[in-house]
């Protein structure tokens, strides 16, 4: 591989880790005062263990081809001989992947926010990686549901889909939060996260071209216009229906729109990533009411916007693929003169990945529901977890 592409996946990877910390801002403006720093922690956790997990064992078996389309091998455990192996490309794009496997679970952390005991969720985590986010991702990308011809560029359905379901599992087993729900105790923190997450979003998806190239170009304007189109629809929305724009709205619509495109990126152009968020925008603003609605607590809307959008991106992708300025072969979408059988794959992917993560977040949270516990007691939720967990506070006044 030439040094020029080798240095962009080496960026790319650095960006995508930087969107973790984004993340943790963006989620902790958003939650109350007394539970910032508890955000915080959940989301650095998962830096600090899933890229161990993903070096230990986790590529190896994402990756590593086996007798089978569901699961790899364990021939690359500790990365074996894959470390040494070429010109240092294996080794960056494992690198590069293994951020993205550290992002998927922070990205539920917004759902159980102010309530979830830290000690279920350092083991939550790593079970999560290994039984939920590994397998759908090998499905995905090189397996039996790639294989199939459903298309996803950077993580629609195994990161965003895949994560966003897991959250409403868990709101659901979890319960409700006690008391009045605060609102966001810092939109500055809120819009700092926004502008880290956006950059780092470049890398995310650009950087799935895995080379510095016409794709890596077309994902990364895909990227930018989507994010914009997604915050401008989400703020008129509310200009019109509440007559005010705020800027959570704002930040919650380039969110929306990047996730959204974040399946898209390197499958559209033209105008297709400006209404892919465009309709993200919209369809994520009133999604974030559901809640309200069918009752569940998903305290900083990670199903409202990630699962969501990630199910609109993906879908998308059935009416606005166009292969035509893109090296490879996949179907075209129905706006370019393709049949239904793309739009079909991409609905089987993601029906998949829902009922697979659903279960096996079930599955895990009740096992620790029924050992540990997974919700801290009344008293602990009052006083906030920042100080009866880590015996910290944020703010000293």
């Amino acid at each position: 591989m030439e040094s020029g592409n080798l240095s962009w996946i080496l960026i790319s990877a650095a960006m995508v880790l930087f969107m973790t910390p984004g993340l943790a801002l963006f989620y902790g403006g958003m939650d109350s005062r007394r539970n910032v720093l508890n955000m915080l922690m959940m989301n650095f956790y998962c830096v600090l263990i899933v890229p161990i997990l993903w070096v230990v064992i986790g590529y190896s078996l994402a990756q590593v081809p086996f007798e089978n389309d569901f699961l790899g091998s364990l021939d690359a455990f500790m990365l074996g001989d894959v470390a040494r192996a070429g010109d240092g490309t294996t080794l960056a794009t494992i690198a590069f992947l293994g951020m993205f496997a550290a992002i998927t679970p922070a990205l539920i952390s917004g759902a159980v926010a102010d309530r979830m005991k830290f000690s279920a969720w350092a083991i939550f985590v790593p079970i999560w990686v290994l039984v939920a986010y590994v397998p759908i991702f090998k499905w995905v990308y090189g397996g039996w549901l790639g294989q199939r011809g459903s298309l996803d560029f950077a993580g629609g359905t195994a990161i965003h889909v895949n994560a966003g379901i897991a959250a409403l599992a868990a709101v659901l087993l979890l319960g409700k939060r006690r008391g009045e729900v605060s609102p966001p105790h810092s939109m500055p923190l809120v819009m700092i996260g926004t502008g880290i997450l956006w950059f780092g979003w470049f890398g995310f998806n650009a950087g799935s071209a895995l080379a510095a190239n016409g794709i890596a170009a077309q994902a990364f304007m895909n990227t930018f216009l989507a994010g914009a189109a997604g915050g401008l629809l989400w703020v008129f929305v509310e200009w019109i229906r509440d007559g005010h724009p705020t800027n959570l709205g704002a930040a919650s619509g380039i969110v929306a729109g990047l996730v959204a495109i974040t399946p898209a990126a390197g499958y559209v152009s033209g105008a297709a990533p400006i209404a892919i968020g465009a309709i993200a925008g919209v369809v994520c603003c009133y999604a974030v009411r559901l809640k309200r609605k069918f009752g569940y607590d998903d305290a900083l809307d990670v199903v409202g916007v990630h699962f969501v959008g990630g199910i609109v991106g993906s879908l998308l992708i059935g009416f606005f693929a166009n292969p035509e300025f893109f090296e490879g072969e996949f179907e075209k979408g129905l706006f370019y003169g393709g049949d239904t059988g793309l739009l079909i794959e991409q609905a089987l992917a993601n029906g998949v990945a829902i009922v697979w993560s659903f279960i096996i977040t079930t599955a895990i949270l009740l096992a620790l529901k029924y050992t540990i516990g997974i919700r801290v007691d009344a008293e602990t939720e009052h006083n906030g977890l920042d100080l009866a967990l880590h015996r910290e506070t944020a703010y000293h006044d």
